[in-house]
Formats: C-alpha cells, structure tokens, sequence
C-alpha cells in the first residue's frame, strides 16, 4: 500500500514516515524543499515535490497512492503575532477539499488531521471524540474539519485525529512557545492557580495512531491522540522554571495578554481531553514517557 503523507519531513509527520516504512508501506512524502526531499530519501520514502499551495500536487500525489495522512500545516503564524492564521486554515480547507476531490467515490482512506480543543464542547467534561466541534468562526482550525465532513459528503472515506500538544524532549507543542517566552522574559507564569488542564501525547504515540487510523478507521471517525487528558498548567510553568532556573509565578488573565501575546488565548484555557473512545475503537493504547517527564529531559539552552 501506498501513503501520500503531507507534512512528512515535519516533526509529527517524520516520526509517521518511519511508523509506516517500520510496518511495510511504501511512502510518498510531500515536501517542498531540497533539504526535505533528501530527508525523505535518506528515510526510504520516495518524494513527491509541491506544497500546500500547490492544490495540483496534492491531487497528484493522493491519485497516485492507495490513502492519504494529511499532516501539513503552515505554522508560521506561531511567533509572529498569528496575524496569519485564519488564511493559514483556509488554506488548509483548500487542501483538504483538492485532496478529497480526488479520492471521492472510492475507499482510499484520508486522515485530516485536526485539535482537539475544537471539542471542548460540553461544560465540565473532556473533549470526546463525539463532542460536536466548535466551528470555524470561533476557531480558524475548524476549517479542517467543516472541509473533511464537505468531501465525506461526496464519498470519501474520510477520518480525523485531533492532536493535542505532541512532545518529545525536543518539541512539544504550544508548550515550546511557552518554553520561549520564559527564557525571553526571566519567568515562568501561569495563569491564576494553574489549574487549567492541556492534554499531551509522545509523538511516537501519535504516530502509531495515524497507522492505526489508516488501517482500522471508519468513515467519518474522529480519533484523539491523548495519552494524558489533561497536564496542569502549573505543572508545565514548574517544570519549565526548573529547566530555564527562572523563578515561577502566578499572573492574572488581565496580565496574561501583555506577557504571552497571542498565546494568551490558550495558556488561561481548560481544555482536558478524552481518547477513550479511541482506544477502545482502535485498540491504541499509548505507551511513551509524559509531558512532564520529556520536559525534565529537555535541553533549556540549546540554541
């Protein structure tokens, strides 16, 4: 079987190039760059060149394969004021609808890949996989999703995994923009008493999640790669004051803006996750080291 991997030379989707090539799919990875294109090649993948732009290169690349992982996204939004986000998402529409266009009327799998903050939905509770979703209006990064459900309705077999914050002792989500901001600023806050929750799964996880979808998904699932529901924000804040030796403190949310800039829309927020429904349709079962202990592990200064 061949997989067409958008974001296959990223930091989740390398970690699913080599899941996949470990478990004797051949790959097509997308990449837009020399530098990527001989990662991939090094990694045993062939490369499809092209970009998330280039809406012919992605209905080229998901009409010569047997699925598709969509992973790509335009992060440069993320320290840069997220002045770009909203066009970045709609971009992201605009790619899933071309790939989907594609592979309408057949079984070819297509996982899109989403958050799982968009199911925060019902007061109290983690996001279940069945949660409705917040739409896009509220949140940009619903534009995935409204187009994974547009083309399920011209008969795709399509299917979603909502991530939470994917780590390892390198990377590790918003949490490195978190890891940023107090090396920058010589403190490591939360917000309030740092109760609020965000969940986290080890990218290794993660990866073997996306095989598992592709392999045993169900039209129109949506999948969580959440091993833990929910990591405290003070938690995290300690952690990270530790590793950077800054001291850690409380601030208010009418501090938080001034302090994290556009971060400041998630560091306040509860948004604990479930994957219990993935797990037991799936049969993942999430086995790797937790946020804390990949950030105990982490090199603070390296550059």
């Amino acid at each position: 079987m061949r997989v067409f991997v958008t974001g296959a030379t990223g930091f989740i989707g390398s970690v699913v190039v080599q899941d996949l090539l470990k478990a004797g799919y051949q790959v097509l990875g997308l990449s837009r760059s020399e530098a990527g294109a001989k990662s991939l090649a090094a990694a045993g993948a062939k490369v499809h060149r092209g970009s998330l732009e280039d809406l012919d290169s992605l209905r080229s690349g998901a009409a010569a394969s047997d699925g598709v992982i969509h992973l790509a996204f335009n992060h440069d939004a993320f320290g840069t004021g997220f002045s770009r986000f909203v066009a970045n998402c709609e971009t992201d529409r605009q790619a899933v609808e071309a790939i989907g266009s594609v592979l309408a009327g057949s079984d070819r799998p297509f996982i899109v890949t989403s958050g799982t903050g968009l199911a925060n939905t019902v007061p109290d509770q983690p996001a279940s996989e069945d949660n409705p979703i917040i739409n896009a209006s509220v949140i940009p990064r619903a534009a995935s999703e409204e187009a994974a459900a547009s083309v399920a309705a011209r008969g795709v077999n399509v299917s979603v995994v909502r991530l939470p914050q994917v780590h390892d002792p390198v990377k590790q989500g918003l949490v490195t923009y978190v890891i940023i901001v107090a090396r920058e600023k010589g403190v490591s806050p939360y917000v309030g008493d740092g109760l609020n929750r965000w969940p986290a799964a080890h990218v290794q996880d993660t990866a073997r999640l996306y095989r598992l979808a592709l392999e045993k998904g169900d039209r129109g699932a949506k999948y969580h790669s959440v091993a833990e529901q929910g990591v405290p924000l003070r938690d995290i804040a300690e952690t990270i004051g530790k590793g950077l030796k800054v001291p850690v403190v409380s601030i208010s949310p009418e501090e938080a803006p001034a302090h994290f800039g556009w971060l400041a829309m998630f560091v306040g927020r509860d948004a604990p996750a479930s994957s219990a429904l993935t797990q037991k349709r799936l049969g993942w079962h999430p086995t790797a080291p937790g946020l804390i202990a990949d950030l105990e592990q982490m090199n603070y200064f390296a550059s």
